[in-house]
């Protein structure tokens, strides 16, 4: 105990009244606290940590627009949801991180990629983007010039990444549909990636899969999807345990 608290002790001793003791016993204890105490004062971690959570567990980022997101379903009928679920039944310890925006186009998905793996230091990356390029009607050289560069950087750190093949519909016109769809398989042979042939094979055009805007997949339209995408993150998987 420390010496001020020794002071008030003996003072103590010449209190009668019951009261006055009672008082001074709580001072007591008042006093030690503020003036013996060492230990430093406990902090709660931030609810936004990008430490990665569960010993053991790896990170798989989907990054994307709002096919990733999940548009019109909830977060957890969205394919990252689903695909996490899908890895831990099979006993492979990931978490997959939704990094969907709704609405992005690939200079979207670019302008942030390094934000991304800052923040969220992934083992794995699947890139889904590019749809919006296509509707809007954007280059395709600007598109291939975007999904090069986003891999390139995502690759410099070690990364490894999934590319997933997008398609247009045929009413863009006969050239643009086939000029976009053929970016992505070109892309994916120069930088070495494994490539997705169609993200929505299965899904696409199939009014029991999509909701009523007929672009965004239900919630049965995602466990397709995720049937798409698992051998090729199994296939990514296998690759880094090789790796270590």
């Amino acid at each position: 105990m420390c010496t001020l608290s020794l002071i008030l002790v003996k003072h103590m001793k010449k209190v009668i009244d019951i009261k006055s003791l009672l008082f001074a016993s709580m001072l007591i204890v008042s006093m030690v606290l503020i003036a013996c105490s060492n230990e430093p004062p406990a902090t709660n971690p931030s609810p936004f940590s990008t430490e990665k959570p569960d010993a053991g567990f790896r990170t798989i980022v989907a990054v994307g627009d709002s096919l990733t997101a999940g548009y019109g379903v909830e977060e957890d009928q969205a394919y990252p949801a689903l695909l996490q679920d899908r890895l831990l039944k099979d006993g492979y310890f990931f978490r997959v991180v939704n990094a969907g925006i709704s609405g992005e186009t690939s200079s979207g998905t670019r302008s942030r990629i390094e934000w991304v793996i800052s923040s969220l230091r992934p083992d794995i990356i699947i890139l889904e983007t590019g749809a919006n390029d296509g509707l809007r009607g954007i280059d395709t050289a600007v598109l291939e010039e975007n999904l090069a560069e986003i891999i390139r950087v995502t690759q410099a750190e070690g990364i490894a990444v999934i590319l997933a093949g997008m398609k247009m519909p045929p009413n863009l016109g006969i050239n643009y549909p086939k000029q976009f769809s053929e970016v992505y398989p070109r892309v994916a042979k120069r930088k070495g990636v494994a490539l997705i042939p169609f993200f929505l094979e299965g899904v696409a055009g199939d009014r029991r899969y999509n909701l009523a805007d007929g672009i965004h997949p239900n919630p049965e339209g995602y466990q397709r999807v995720v049937e798409n995408v698992y051998p090729y993150v199994l296939e990514t998987i296998k690759q880094l345990s090789n790796k270590q």
